[in-house]
């Protein structure tokens, strides 16, 4: 059991360092406005690109994929709750089935 608890120690110190030494060396640089920028938008695009293929390829159909995409797009363009997004979405597939 002792061999255990030295592995996660172990797993610890290696996922930890990588992200402290950072803040400790570099935490005097001051970064231009246009890397701040960039640095702030990775988040969202590896979401995005994350996603977007599940969101093409869950249904089987592309026109399926089309429309949930479009109403996911327009409801969160309009800042609703992401409940509501999500929602939304998958009524506008389920009317676009019954529709069409």
């Amino acid at each position: 059991m002792d061999n255990y608890y030295l592995l996660i120690a172990a797993m610890v110190f290696v996922t930890y360092l990588p992200r402290a030494l950072p803040l400790f060396f570099l935490r005097e640089i001051k970064l231009s406005p246009v890397t701040q920028q960039l640095l702030t938008n990775i988040p969202y695009a590896v979401l995005g690109a994350l996603i977007l293929p599940g969101v093409f390829y869950s249904t089987g159909n592309i026109t399926y994929s089309l429309v949930g995409a479009a109403a996911a797009i327009t409801l969160a363009y309009f800042q609703l709750n992401l409940l509501i997004v999500v929602l939304g979405s998958i009524l506008s597939i389920f009317i676009w089935q019954i529709w069409f």
